[in-house]
């Protein structure tokens, strides 16, 4: 019961920079929040664009070929890894 109580302890009567600690784990779970929300947003609609590219592709509107999708590959493919690994990095120096 001893750690506890100290981590009560710390959260009730601490200070972070001169913030309550409780202030800035409030803080904290708002921005996760909202980054959580704008993640998921984000990716139903990505999901979403996904299903309509491949309805579209089926029925020819829009040619999708194997030597296509390599040459996309090929001159987009370190872009898409060097801005992925950026994003997923940030994202928990933001919270």
């Amino acid at each position: 019961m001893g750690a506890i109580d100290q981590v009560f302890h710390f959260i009730t009567s601490g200070s972070i920079g001169g913030l309550p600690p409780i202030v800035l784990m409030v803080i904290i779970f708002v921005v996760g929040l909202i980054v959580g929300y704008l993640i998921h947003l984000f990716l139903k609609i990505a999901i979403i664009a996904a299903i309509i590219l491949f309805v579209v592709a089926y029925f020819g509107f829009f040619g999708l070929s194997l030597s296509e999708l390599k040459g996309y590959a090929a001159q987009y493919g370190s872009i898409v890894y060097q801005y992925g690994v950026l994003i997923i990095g940030m994202l928990p120096l933001t919270i």
